[in-house]
């Protein structure tokens, strides 16, 4: 059984879900844009019934409690440090990391920077930064693919998402994401809310000012687990199969055919298998 709870770290109340004996290995997991602690509900249980402590939470601009005006508040730093924080402040000093989407942004950046604190690391959708990157740069398709990235820079983007009952996010989740409308609406429960949504838009507003040099980030250096979906409308193939090269540990590519980018609502189950074999693996 998970606990919803609110765990405090940098002066900030990020509302989570813990799982799992309070001794056991810490997981803790980052969900994306635009989605919220709700995409990790088949593996919290999963995971604290194989012996982990896991922890999901909804990540800085997402949580009401963790919602700061400066728009510099949002940068992947301040994410990152997030990350640090919260497993300290459930008493692990080394951790299994899971990132989707926006998560996995932070999740490659944390395990880069921080590799005396990252166990593992399991990433859905989002390539290696420097892959990422590379990809952007030498393949049209992949610059097409993130286009949203510059849409977002607009201070109308959140308007614009939420009108008419928040047909564009809904149409994301639903028609091109092959979501539940169900699942979709548990989403917009949260970034329905204006502010919350603008918020979230921010991550993609504030990378600009990041100081950390993105595109030459460093190779992972512990095991890593990368899964993308042939049907991710973000990510295409060079970006996908070029973070092979930024992972100098054990590392495990699985490829879902037919599969969009929110893979844990189009196929439930199916990366929480993955998952627990490549932590037990470890």
């Amino acid at each position: 059984m998970t606990a919803i709870t609110q765990i405090q770290a940098r002066g900030l109340s990020f509302t989570a879900e813990v799982a799992g004996p309070e001794q056991g290995p810490l997981v803790v997991l980052l969900h994306g844009f635009p989605q919220t602690r709700y995409t990790w509900r088949a593996e919290l249980p999963a995971l604290a019934a194989a012996g982990y402590r896991c922890v999901a939470y909804d990540q800085r601009g997402y949580s009401a409690g963790a919602r700061p005006q400066a728009l510099s508040a949002y940068r992947p730093e301040e994410m990152i440090a997030d990350v640090l924080a919260i497993a300290s402040e459930l008493g692990a000093d080394q951790f299994h990391l899971v990132g989707h989407d926006w998560g996995g942004q932070i999740a490659w950046c944390t395990a880069v920077l921080h590799p005396e604190r990252v166990t593992t690391l399991a990433v859905i959708s989002r390539p290696h930064p420097a892959a990422f990157l590379r990809a952007m740069r030498e393949d049209p398709a992949q610059a097409a693919r993130s286009g949203h990235h510059q849409k977002f820079q607009d201070a109308a983007a959140a308007d614009e998402l939420l009108a008419n009952d928040a047909a564009q996010l809904r149409d994301m989740f639903t028609k091109w994401g092959g979501v539940p409308a169900a699942d979709a609406q548990a989403y917009l429960d949260t970034l329905g809310e204006r502010d919350a949504l603008d918020a979230a838009i921010n991550w993609y507003r504030a990378v600009r000012e990041t100081k950390i040099d993105l595109a030459s980030l460093p190779p992972v250096t512990m095991p890593a687990l990368y899964v993308w979906g042939t049907g991710d409308e973000t990510v295409g193939r060079m970006a996908a199969e070029g973070t092979a090269a930024m992972v100098n540990g054990p590392y495990q590519f699985i490829q879902l055919d037919d599969v969009g980018h929110f893979v844990t609502d189009a196929v439930p189950g199916v990366f929480t298998r993955q998952l627990l074999d490549h932590l037990a693996a470890a």
